[in-house]
Parts: structure tokens; sequence; C-alpha cells
């Protein structure tokens, strides 16, 4: 069996990342959302258990401790993390799934799974970021220029994921990150034990199977 693809997705607070990964786990039914755990309080209408799971920072601590974790950050003074073995079962049962994560957590993301695929995304300026944040109406003026600013420094870091995509249209972003998971399948390196088996039936006839 083909091991499921770990699909990545990265970017600042505010540029959209739920609302376009919501779409996408609506438009292809067999894509697995990772839940994350975070120690921040839940916003309005978030529930614990769909959007996140919502930890107490002792609670999280004491799973750090036990090595439940995937990846972990402590971010904007909360912490998040991605539980590991949900993930871990649903790509060794071919299951394609997704995380939505920040940078740091991408990063140790990439040290344990890189063959796993990045995406970035992007407002179309800083001005739109801005109005993004503004319209959450969850941050204070300080909290809003922190945030700005660690935008500022990822963009230093893109060269780290494989996509970038400009969140400016909801149905536009859900078809790049649909047309990039379906170009991942097709990659030969993820495809190996059927190619195998297909040099196998041919007799190797114009195939070099040392490539495979």
């Amino acid at each position: 069996m083909t091991e499921g693809i770990l699909l990545v997705i990265s970017g600042p607070s505010g540029v959209g990342k739920g609302t376009l990964c919501k779409a996408l786990r609506e438009g292809f039914s067999e894509l697995c959302y990772s839940i994350s755990a975070t120690t921040r309080a839940p916003r309005p209408g978030e529930q614990n258990g769909v959007e996140y799971l919502f930890l107490s920072p002792e609670e999280f601590e004491a799973k750090i401790e036990r090595d439940e974790f995937l990846e972990w950050a402590f971010v904007y003074e909360n912490y998040y993390g991605t539980p590991r073995v949900p993930v871990e079962e649903a790509l060794k049962k071919g299951k394609d799934i997704v995380l939505e994560i920040d940078m740091q957590g991408a990063l140790q993301i990439k040290e344990r799974f890189p063959e796993a695929v990045f995406v970035y995304l992007l407002s179309p300026s800083l001005e739109e970021q801005r109005r993004r944040i503004e319209r959450r109406g969850t941050e204070n003026p300080e909290n809003m220029n922190s945030r700005l600013e660690a935008v500022k420094e990822e963009l230093k870091h893109l060269n780290w994921y494989d996509y970038v995509i400009v969140n400016d249209e909801i149905a536009d972003g859900v078809d790049k990150l649909k047309s990039i998971i379906t170009a991942e399948k097709c990659r030969v390196t993820r495809n190996r034990e059927w190619l195998a088996h297909l040099v196998q039936l041919s007799g190797g006839d114009g195939i070099d199977r040392t490539e495979l």
C-alpha cells in the first residue's frame, strides 16, 4: 500500500488557513485533517475537538514529556502541537492528511517527514494582512504589530517550503491545493512499488529499474 501524503500548510495569523482548509476538506471528502492541540482560550464558536484540542498548560507539558507530539511550539504565549499517533496511523493506512501549523512546527515536521509537502499561504499584501487580523477582532495593537513583524521574518524563509499560494480568493486557493495534491500523487518517488511491479511484468525492457 502506498503511504498517504502529509500536506503541511502554514501562513501568518489571519491569512485564512482555517477557512481554506475547511473548504479543501469539503471538496476532498477522503482527506483527513489533523486537529492540533493548544493552550490558548477558545474563540467564539470554537469547539473542543473540532477546531482544536484545548488543553491546560499542565496537560500540554505532560504530553510533551511523554513524546505525544509530532511537533510543538510556544507561540504568542501559548503552546501549539500536533498529536503524533493519529497522523502516523493515517499515513500508514494510505490516507492523505492535512496539518495546519506555524513555521516552527513545519520545520520540525520537515525533520521527521522530509517527504511531506509544504505549502505557505500569503495575503496579497501586508496591508491586506493587517486588515484581515483587524477583522478578526481578537488582537490588541501590540499583538497585531508583533504578528506583522513575524510575517516579515517568515518571508525570509520561504525557501523551506515547496509551494506558495497567495490566498486572495478561497475558490482559487482550494483549486491550487487540489492541483498540488494531484501532482504529488503522480510523482515517481511516490509510486515506486507500483512501478517496480510494472517493470517486473514488462521484463524490464526500456526501464532502468535501479532508479525506481
